[in-house]
């Protein structure tokens, strides 16, 4: 969608997709008046035809109002199940048989001349028969009859399909998308997994979070079901019986269960009824509260599964139901690249088709041919965006922009080589010379060597950072750079300075090793890392680095070492070493602080010294001010004209 390849793929597949039945795979066809006029005058003109309109298909009852209607609009003939017979003598029907009735619209021989005669007979057989008309043999008994239809629909069952457009192969329009899941491809549950925080802790101690002796109502309602089931509330979580886990996490269904309250006051008091069950529980506080913090916290718990209809394909049934050759549409969009690339490479359309399909086909191929270009060859077209990294979202943007051939613009792009691999960091610069080709101004704030190196002009900011800089020190090419004793960028492309390597610590004895880890593109992945040491995890942009470490090894460190609760790493195998660490420290990109007003000093701690150095002084003393009063999130010491925003 970000290239908008999906765009004139849903283009292609409204114009020259072939529609087909999802019970019985029968391709279904839409014809014009016309058409269905030219193709009976191809028959055989020796022979009889009978033109009827299926009223009535495989329907049980005795059916007398839809004689009546025949008679009624002039009608003299209709051949029921199989047999021709008159209007005015047609016998009573079964009430409980399947019955087929077809009205006899015309009968006659193929001639020129009865083209305007069999266009108006094929109007009032679609009027009367749903859009379908039957074209009959009535000298060949063996001949099989031919099946006209005015709209998408299965000649052996009442599937119809509504004309082709683009929106019905869209997942976010509502013709398109799957109604089961809203065009997600996926749908949302709270997860027993994540629920059951510590599996190998007791229910007492604490296997699911807010359920224990720490929360004093809810650990009420567990002990009370552990005496009605009679099983420990100090056994751990996976050793309990699965019968007893079922009721834990889904309810009791039905049966009614005694359960003693003790107030703060000590009294008791018991109710009998049944147990609602921790996820249900969840489910119930999630869709109730209208505390966003409360919502936030819940939504730990909820995963997400591929949709049992749909499959995760997004598209309804309609749409994932047309197909180009063999492909419907989210089986084109799963193929890599390179293989999208090389199918419609090979894709040969004939006659009307084929003429629709050229310009549009050229529009997906230069697209793609862009994506390959730019190193994406390996991604499938379907890959969500939130999963791509960085470097690989930043390419396709840049993709698309080359794919939009504008002229004449002005692009800017902030560090476009952070967290790129030397490969794909060249494959990135040869993009931007191709946009600056195509006639635009390409922009670049960066200190990549190799970025500056294929300039064409170089502005040099500084000397230094913050107060000792703000200055235009050089600019020009690359040489003048250099030559500028000020800049301490010349300095290091002229070798004056260079960064020395640091002395390497031997090997360690002790490894944290990783198995069998299969999320996303690693096949079944065998990872050590030497305990103490300095490990660089490196490779191409896409290769599976971020999956490998953020989604596997960090979850499961976080989940063991910190108690993580809600972190769900990647499939794995097994990991040995996690007890050589006290703890895991995630150090990533995201915003620091938890309120808009946070900022280094709050986020590292060095606020705190400096509001009790503050509240020591003479002054504040005298004035009974404490720490707390010289805090910006606090009335009291806050600007209340801002709250202690600041603006």
């Amino acid at each position: 969608t970000i290239t908008e390849v999906y765009d004139y793929l849903r283009l292609l597949y409204a114009r020259v997709g072939t529609p087909r039945c999802p019970d019985h795979g029968t391709p279904l066809a839409a014809q014009t008046v016309s058409q269905m006029v030219d193709a009976t005058l191809a028959l055989d003109a020796e022979h009889r035809y009978m033109l009827l309109a299926p009223v009535i298909r495989e329907r049980k009852g005795e059916h007398v109002q839809v004689f009546e209607q025949l008679r009624a609009q002039g009608l003299v003939r209709a051949r029921v199940n199989g047999e021709v017979l008159e209007l005015d003598e047609t016998p009573k029907l079964a009430l409980r048989i399947k019955h087929t009735i077809e009205a006899v619209i015309d009968r006659f021989r193929p001639r020129e001349d009865l083209q305007q005669r069999l266009a108006e007979s094929f109007e009032t057989a679609l009027r009367l028969g749903d859009g379908l008309a039957l074209v009959v043999d009535m000298d060949d008994a063996s001949a099989s009859p031919q099946l006209f239809s005015s709209r998408y629909s299965c000649p052996v069952c009442d599937y119809a399909l509504p004309e082709l457009e683009p929106r019905l192969f869209s997942f976010n329009a509502p013709m398109g998308a799957c109604p089961s899941c809203d065009g997600l491809g996926v749908n949302q549950y709270f997860d027993p997994a994540r629920v059951v925080t510590h599996p190998e802790l007791s229910l007492a101690a604490g296997a699911i979070r807010g359920w224990d002796r720490r929360n004093h109502y809810y650990y009420q309602l567990i002990a009370s079901l552990a005496q009605h089931y009679g099983f420990d509330l100090d056994m751990a979580w996976n050793a309990l019986p699965d019968t007893v886990r079922e009721v834990v996490l889904n309810g009791s269904g039905k049966e009614q269960i005694s359960f003693t309250y003790i107030t703060e006051s000590g009294s008791r008091s018991q109710r009998k009824h049944r147990f609602e069950g921790i996820v249900p529980n969840i489910e119930r506080r999630y869709r109730e509260t209208d505390s966003p913090a409360v919502r936030e916290e819940l939504a730990k718990f909820i995963s997400n599964r591929p949709c049992p209809d749909c499959h995760g394909q997004r598209l309804n049934r309609s749409a994932r139901n047309v197909f180009i050759g063999e492909s419907n549409l989210p089986t084109l969009t799963a193929l890599p690249i390179d293989a999208a690339n090389r199918f419609f490479s090979e894709l040969k359309l004939d006659g009307w088709r084929g003429e629709i399909a050229s310009r549009i086909v050229k529009e997906i191929h230069e697209r793609l041919r862009f994506l390959v270009d730019v190193g994406l060859d390996y991604l499938t077209l379907d890959r969500q965006a939130d999963s791509l990294s960085g470097g690989e979202a930043q390419r396709i943007r840049l993709a698309s922009q080359i794919g939009a051939g504008l002229v004449g613009v002005m692009y800017v792009l902030d560090e476009p080589s952070i967290g790129l691999h030397q490969r794909d960091n060249e494959r990135l610069l040869g993009t931007l010379t191709r946009l600056r080709d195509l006639g635009n101004t390409v922009i670049v704030v960066e200190h990549d060597e190799d970025a500056i190196r294929h300039a064409d002009h170089v502005v040099d900011i500084g000397p230094g950072a913050g107060v000792h800089g703000g200055e235009v020190v050089a600019q020009g090419k690359l040489d003048d750079i250099i030559a500028c004793p000020r800049s301490i960028t010349g300095q290091y492309f002229s070798g004056q300075r260079s960064i020395t390597i640091p002395q390497r610590r031997p090997p360690s004895d002790a490894w944290l090793r990783l198995s069998g880890v299969q999320g996303n593109n690693l096949k079944n992945v065998e990872l050590s890392i030497p305990v103490g040491l300095f490990t660089c995890i490196t490779g191409v942009s896409g290769s599976g680095k971020s999956t490998l470490i953020n989604d596997t090894l960090h979850p499961l460190a976080a989940t063991a070492l910190n108690g993580a609760s809600t972190q769900q790493a990647a499939p794995y195998r097994a990991i040995e070493g996690l007890e050589q660490f006290d703890k895991v420290v995630d150090i990533d990109q995201a915003p620091i602080g938890r309120t808009p007003r946070s900022n280094p000093a709050t986020y590292t701690g060095l606020f705190t010294p400096l509001r009790e150095l503050f509240a020591q002084v003479p002054e504040a003393r005298a004035r009974g001010y404490t720490a707390g009063r010289f805090s910006f999130n606090v009335k009291g010491g806050r600007c209340e004209a801002c709250q202690g925003d600041g603006l």
